[in-house]
């Protein structure tokens, strides 16, 4: 829309002329989503959604707190133990991020509290054998 507003011509009228105009023209024709819902249109109001938006379009993810960092790699290494091939392979993985989950709590991370304890790799290995009978 290059054109401006006419002095003395009501808002709403103009705009309602200028889209009028733009669809005899044809210009809302082969839309993205012509007749379909707008997606998203169901979800709660958030400030930050384009932002949001343009991480999941460019395949980006939002990089976490360490701390939060910290407690998602624990949760796949533990799925990651129960899952090992062997005992060794599960009480391996367990104590590869107890070495972790001990040098940050000596060390302290940034981010919301940690909130996580080193696992029992002995445990941790009688659920892997109770799963394998």
């Amino acid at each position: 829309m290059t054109e401006r507003k006419p002095l003395g011509m009501p808002f709403e009228s103009w705009v309602d002329r200028q889209i009028r105009e733009a669809e005899e023209r044809g210009a809302f024709d082969d839309l993205p989503c012509a007749g379909k819902p707008i997606p998203g249109l169901d979800r709660p109001h958030d400030d930050m959604w384009w932002i949001k938006q343009k991480v999941e379009s460019e395949g980006l993810s939002m990089p976490l707190p360490p701390t939060l960092a910290l407690r998602k790699e624990a949760e796949e290494a533990l799925a990651q133990a129960r899952g090992a091939r062997s005992e060794t392979e599960a009480r391996r993985i367990v104590e590869e991020i107890n070495q972790k989950i001990r040098e940050a709590i000596r060390t302290g991370l940034s981010g919301p509290p940690l909130n996580l304890m080193p696992f029992d790799a002995d445990e941790i290995v009688s659920e892997w054998r109770q799963a394998r009978k």
